[in-house]
């Protein structure tokens, strides 16, 4: 039985190992990572074998770090690396292409459409009445859609959002607020089978999800990579975000917004960046953060979204898709009763 698991950003771990009496036997770790002492790969076999097969990974990975020695070093890999590539020795997780993907290019949609959308979508494929799904966005109207779990009047001026014509409103994944405006925004959604991210880390599944972007900005010139936990950035600066929510049975909404181009000033005005989140990213500017895809590839928007949408076909398949007059009308209902409300928006004041 034969598991990889490359880290990102870090190096290849390869397990092979059998099964006996339901559990691990004749392990063998190899892999391109540096670990020193050498004789620490003792150890991580040593705590790998004889576990139960229905060790998961949290199981195994401290398994390894109990019974490592104190002076052992793993450079370009880690336990959890290890405990992933069992696990995957273990089970049969999917790859990208072994799912029939469609790519769906939605029109100009109101934010709270957008949002409704994604929620319907994901249910969808957690259902199993849809396959996986790369959704590309276009924005109606400009908007600030923060984090499922912000604090609504410390990240929003209100007044200021109202007096530029800025929708606020709330999505149902966590992590900042973002200003979006038509023609300045790139986003999508991937509404992903949980079987492809199984076994990993939320961390990793992050990296794991966006590495087909890395490569088409890589492609267009753009010295791009995965900051953890969720910021896609290049030696310029961040060049956007992701956000994910699981449903039933693991599947996984991860959606994403890249700055193509930006009102730096609007921004500043809108969203309440506080001090402590600069300094963290660090910056002492907010207007400096944030370096957008039009000046780094100084292309059309539409062709940045051609390249990327090429780039996920030569890696992963796919083919054209869209969105049912069901799925549509499900999301108009839930957008109305949901996501335009003051109830949700407000339900973190």
């Amino acid at each position: 039985m034969h598991g990889e698991y490359k880290v990102q950003g870090g190096k290849l771990v390869v397990v092979d190992l059998e099964l006996r009496d339901s559990r691990i036997a004749d392990v063998q770790i190899a892999g391109d990572f540096f670990l020193e002492p050498a004789e620490a790969l003792d150890d991580i076999r040593g705590a790998v074998e004889g576990l139960p097969a229905a060790s998961d990974v949290e199981q195994i990975a401290a398994a390894i770090r109990a019974a490592l020695r104190p002076a052992a070093a793993l450079i370009g890999f880690s336990a959890e690396a290890v405990a992933i590539a069992v696990r995957r020795a273990l089970g049969s997780r999917g790859g990208w292409r072994d799912y029939d993907w469609q790519i769906i290019d939605t029109p100009p949609l109101s934010p709270a459409m957008h949002l409704a959308l994604d929620e319907v979508l994901a249910q969808e494929v957690a259902a199993g009445r849809r396959g996986p799904m790369l959704r590309f966005w276009e924005w109606e109207r400009p908007a600030i859609i923060i984090g499922a779990f912000q604090s609504l009047r410390n990240e929003v001026d209100l007044d200021a959002a109202s007096a530029l014509g800025v929708e606020v409103v709330r999505r149902v994944t966590g992590g900042g607020a973002m200003l979006a405006e038509p023609g300045n925004s790139v986003t999508y959604s991937l509404y992903a089978p949980g079987d492809l991210v199984r076994d990993m880390t939320f961390a990793d599944s992050y990296a794991f999800l966006d590495a087909w972007v890395l490569q088409a900005l890589i492609s267009l010139g753009i010295d791009a990579f995965y900051k953890p936990l969720n910021d896609i950035s290049s030696a310029k600066g961040k060049i956007g975000g992701a956000a994910q929510k699981r449903f039933s049975g693991g599947t996984v909404l991860h959606h994403v917004t890249m700055a193509y181009d930006m009102d730096a000033e609007k921004m500043v005005k809108v969203l309440r960046i506080g001090r402590e989140k600069l300094s963290d990213k660090g910056t002492v500017s907010a207007v400096k953060r944030v370096d957008p895809l039009r000046s780094q590839t100084g292309l059309p928007r539409e062709a940045v979204i051609r390249r990327m949408r090429e780039t996920f076909v030569s890696l992963h398949g796919g083919v054209a898709g869209r969105i049912t007059a069901e799925e549509h009308a499900a999301a108009e209902k839930l957008a109305a009763e949901k996501f335009s409300s003051g109830a949700w928006l407000r339900h973190v004041p």
